[in-house]
């Protein structure tokens, strides 16, 4: 049985990736969401501290590969590029809250790690 310290890291884990959704609702969403709750619970939990830097890190990478993408859109394989990069991070976050959920360090693929 998980203790109530346990539950909370886990849960609090969890919104680090899920706040990231925000962005398709408020501009910079995706990256105020998972940086306010990495801010606040980071030094009260090791597991936020890890998964909300790697939300982070994540985030900050979509958002440089979109600048690049709406860049490429001028030879029309940005569009492409930016459909790939929607769907990648949805599933992706979802995927990460799931196992942040269950106490596991979810790692992005080809994420650059600006926060360490």
């Amino acid at each position: 049985m998980l203790s109530y310290e346990e539950k909370q890291a886990r849960t609090w884990g969890m919104l680090c990736h899920l706040s990231a959704l925000a962005g398709y609702f408020i501009p910079f969403g995706h990256l105020l969401g998972p940086l306010i709750i990495w801010l606040i619970k980071k030094d009260e939990y090791l597991f936020v501290d890890d998964q909300g830097k790697e939300s982070l890190n994540f985030q900050l990478t979509l958002t440089l590969y979109t600048i690049i993408s709406s860049i490429l859109c001028i030879l029309l394989i940005g569009f492409v590029l930016l459909l790939v990069l929607f769907l990648a991070e949805l599933i992706l976050v979802i995927i990460a809250s799931v196992q942040a959920n269950h106490g596991e360090k979810y790692r992005y693929p080809l994420t650059i790690r600006f926060i360490k």
